[in-house]
């Protein structure tokens, strides 16, 4: 009698063979977003001859590559040759609204790629596995010496804040805020949005010296410029003095203690009657769907940091002298205003 696999165990064999081969839809999606797949085919330009023509690829493995995003769902094709994107593929549109575009390149390359490699070595040891896999200290040291991949990952925090900045700007209230910084704010696409929705908001950009630069081009071209600024810096040192800041996929970088010195730091430079608005993701309990959980595994291995509880971000506020005043949702994530402890 012939062995039939039950429904069931076959549909957990193929999500398993989807999860198993994930790596591959990774690498496929990224050279995808890299030869611009969206781009050429919104603009008309859909055979693989002709992409690989603007593009200087092989063509057979072009036509592949092409063909593989169709199965994915990324594009059709009614004759094999010619190309449609569909409403997926949007989002590696370089100017999409919604673009991840930089996301799927920078999560791809190695700078995340090879640390990624060691998962097990970061379960094993508790520790992230940058060091082993580039020599640096961190992430953003290895960033640093490599500002190809700095510049694509600033693009992708923009590409993750630009789709819920508006959401957190109907959030924060502003009124009466003098100075508001985006500590650590990469491109300011958070600020930005918060200066749109109250155009008498003086906001600005508080980050490592190589990374301002774009956040006041940015700014200045949405006409901003005139009451924006930037400051170069390490918020392991000190603050700039703002009634309000803001710090969007900051803490979980990093680990408990460096979050308290963060916070101390702009507690410290907080004027009186100010706040500090944590965004971030709260992980939810076990079983709960969510990208929360995926990328606490990302900060364990990229970092050393991770998501957390509120009950997680409450100890953190304690001991950094502050305490939570409100939560709100925006979106994916949660904004969680704090003020100093009296």
């Amino acid at each position: 009698m012939t062995n039939v696999r039950p429904s069931a165990a076959a549909h957990d064999y193929e999500r398993m063979m989807g999860m198993v081969t994930g790596f591959w839809v990774t690498q496929a999606v990224r050279a995808a977003a890299l030869y611009n797949f969206a781009d050429h085919l919104a603009a008309g330009t859909d055979t693989a001859e002709a992409i690989a023509e603007k593009e200087a690829t092989d063509v057979d493995a072009t036509r592949r590559l092409l063909r593989t995003c169709a199965s994915l769902g990324l594009m059709t094709s009614d004759d094999g040759r010619h190309f449609t994107g569909t409403s997926l593929l949007s989002t590696l549109q370089y100017d999409d609204p919604h673009s991840l575009r930089h996301f799927a390149i920078s999560q791809s390359a190695p700078g995340h790629w090879l640390p990624w490699g060691r998962f097990p070595e970061a379960v094993r040891s508790g520790r992230h596995q940058v060091t082993a896999a580039h020599g640096e200290a961190n992430i953003f040291d290895y960033f640093a010496k490599h500002l190809d991949e700095a510049a694509s990952f600033t693009e992708s925090m923009s590409n993750l804040s630009r789709a819920s900045a508006l959401d957190i700007a109907a959030v924060l209230d502003t009124k009466g805020v003098t100075l508001a910084l985006d500590i650590g704010g990469a491109g300011g696409d958070v600020i930005r949005a918060m200066m749109r929705a109250n155009p008498e908001l003086e906001g600005g950009v508080f980050d490592l010296p190589h990374i301002v630069p774009a956040a006041a081009e940015a700014a200045k071209a949405e006409g901003l410029d005139g009451r924006f600024t930037t400051v170069g810096g390490d918020f392991f040192a000190s603050v700039p003095p703002a009634d309000l800041y803001v710090l969007k996929y900051i803490l979980h970088d990093w680990d408990d203690a460096n979050c308290v010195r963060i916070l101390e730091n702009c507690r410290a430079q907080l004027v009186k009657g100010g706040r500090i608005a944590v965004v971030d993701h709260l992980v939810g309990e076990p079983g709960q769907p969510g990208l929360a959980p995926l990328m606490d595994m990302n900060m364990l291995d990229m970092t050393g940091g991770r998501e957390r509880q509120i009950a997680e971000f409450d100890a953190l506020f304690t001991a950094a002298g502050l305490h939570r005043v409100n939560v709100t949702p925006a979106g994916a994530f949660a904004v969680i205003e704090t003020q100093p402890t009296p």
